[in-house]
């Protein structure tokens, strides 16, 4: 008679060798998400959990039925969500987080089930608006920033950089903060950047794997990326770890800390705003419309070469991406009505 074999030991009482691997496996199984959007979807669960609170269900369950009330009170208001109604793009980031919880329980939430996909479907059709798109920040209005920038302090040589590599770059602003200053000097860096003769090299770890970009020097000294990043790594006395930190001390001392992703964010409205873009609408109003997307959006607005070129350096998988980052192009320039012959 053949027993069956014991059950397995719980990870605790495995051996050293077999723990470790163990921790590895958690390690490797966060570093399949971003550390911003692990921070995004707890949010999102946290949301969830406590609409599921108030209302007397079971959060623990994946029941579509109760996923489809709750995306329906995020798009109407709901009083138990603070009547606030959340934008089409925020519930399908909600959707997809609890999808992404219940898997790391073991359980399965099936976004396709009616009691969610039809909701969702009516959800899109009822509320969906076009997206709002943040200005781009072209050339003459990155100088105009550039002179907002305190020269005499660490703190204004800093976000010169920043502005510079991160437009020239085509750079989010978590690639920009992400950078180190060598390659494989620290455990939360995204990339790495290589001085050359020609420009610089840029390494960045993205979701689809790893990808180089190219910063050439620019025409004057004055505006140059590269001779701004040489100037600050060598006041900074930057030669290891995070390329761009916390300043303190009124802008002259250098921190170890690498600076948070939406420090680029800040820096881009303040610049905007000491250098008055947009000036015909009121104070109030002009920080909302730039952000860390506005460097980007401005390169591949600007950039005269083939859309090819500006297609790689923002790292997209389709044209038709770069393309909604393009502000300002010659709309028409294939014009198939004419070339059908009318």
């Amino acid at each position: 008679m053949i027993e069956n074999p014991p059950p397995p030991a719980p990870l605790d009482h495995q051996p050293p060798a077999l723990r470790d691997l163990a921790e590895r496996a958690r390690g490797y199984a966060e570093a399949a998400s971003s550390a911003n959007t692990r921070k995004a979807y707890a949010a999102d669960w946290k949301h969830f959990a406590g609409w599921c609170r108030r209302e007397g269900l079971d959060a623990l369950t994946p029941d579509p039925q109760v996923v489809g009330l709750y995306i329906t009170a995020c798009a109407s208001g709901a009083k138990s969500l603070g009547g606030r109604k959340n934008a089409v793009s925020t519930i399908e980031r909600r959707l997809s987080a609890l999808v992404w919880a219940f898997t790391q329980r073991g359980l399965s939430l099936d976004r396709r089930d009616r009691h969610v996909a039809t909701v969702l479907a009516g959800i899109r059709n009822n509320h969906a608006a076009p997206p709002r798109q943040k200005e781009a920040i072209l050339p003459e209005n990155l100088l105009a920033m550039l002179e907002t920038c305190d020269r005499g302090t660490l703190r204004g040589l800093r976000d010169r950089t920043m502005l510079l590599i991160g437009f020239a770059g085509g750079l989010r602003r978590s690639e920009i903060t992400g950078l180190d200053a060598g390659r494989n000097q620290t455990e939360d860096g995204r990339g790495w950047v290589e001085i050359l003769p020609g420009g610089l090299l840029v390494t960045l770890r993205g979701k689809t794997g790893w990808r180089e970009v190219e910063i050439g020097r620019g025409s004057s000294p004055a505006t140059c990326p590269i001779a701004a990043l040489e100037i600050w790594l060598k006041l900074a006395r930057i030669s290891q770890g995070p390329l761009f930190r916390r300043v303190t001390g009124q802008g002259k001392d250098i921190g170890p800390m690498r600076l948070n992703d939406r420090e680029v964010a800040r820096v881009v409205k303040r610049a905007a705003q000491a250098a008055g873009l947009r000036g015909d609408l009121p104070e109030k109003d002009r920080p909302a419309l730039f952000s860390g997307h506005s460097l980007r959006a401005g390169l591949a607005s600007s950039a005269e070469v083939d859309e090819r070129h500006v297609q790689k350096q923002l790292g997209h998988a389709s044209a038709e991406m770069t393309r909604r980052y393009q502000r300002r192009r010659d709309r028409f320039r294939v014009n198939l009505t004419k070339a059908a012959g009318l």
